[in-house]
């Protein structure tokens, strides 16, 4: 499964770069708008620190303005994402972007259906918002596993990439079901490696060389 991290934040950017376990960006104006800096340099930092794919999401809802600042998002790098909300307008817009090459990552699916008009549209990425689905008591799991079977029956290109993740039960199950990406906040993505055996597992190693430096 695929590591994106959910964020504008170049310096939570840099930190996983270096882990070494990053292979994605995802960005929406929410984000942005909590960074200091134009958009588009934002944008054109985050694609130089990350080879993969980098999501900036088009604010038109008119499948013509979402074609024509895709295009303009485009240029910026060759590993740009264009996010399209799913809207019928949005097929439009993913099926000439898709068309021209372009990678698109349909935003804000909320159910199966959704996703298959998306991919059968010819996006790249399939976003499907589990937190927000568990905020409104739906299981947003659930959906994950209908959409990879769906995908499955029908040897679909578009990958599934989980959103909206708000913990680390969300990570694990979505890489249990075979979901192909899952993006998440730098806190998530942290507390994924966090664990207290390990914790102490180290202070005691560390205290016993101690013991052997002073014998």
């Amino acid at each position: 499964m695929k590591i994106f991290i959910d964020t504008a934040n170049l310096e939570e950017i840099r930190q996983a770069v270096d882990m070494g376990i990053l292979d994605g960006v995802t960005t929406n104006p929410t984000l942005m708008s909590k960074e200091k800096g134009a958009f588009k340099d934002i944008l054109k930092e985050i694609c130089r620190l990350v080879p993969g794919s980098v999501s900036a999401e088009v604010v038109a809802v008119d499948a013509p303005g979402m074609i024509r600042e895709g295009r303009e998002l485009a240029k910026i790098a060759d590993n740009i994402t264009i996010k399209i909300p799913t809207i019928p307008e949005g097929l439009k817009a993913i099926r000439a972007l898709s068309a021209e090459g372009i990678w698109v990552n349909a935003t804000l699916i909320f159910n199966p259906m959704q996703g298959l008009l998306v991919a059968k549209a010819g996006a790249t990425y399939a976003s499907p918002f589990v937190g927000r689905l568990d905020d409104i008591c739906h299981v947003g799991m659930d959906l994950i596993e209908q959409l990879i079977t769906i995908y499955a029956n029908y040897d679909v290109k578009t990958q599934v990439l989980v959103a909206s993740v708000r913990s680390t039960q969300h990570v694990i199950e979505a890489a249990m079901m075979g979901a192909h990406v899952c993006t998440m906040p730098y806190k998530v993505l942290m507390q994924l490696m966090k664990h207290p055996l390990t914790d102490s597992g180290l202070k005691q190693f560390l205290a016993d060389w101690e013991k052997v430096n002073k014998g």
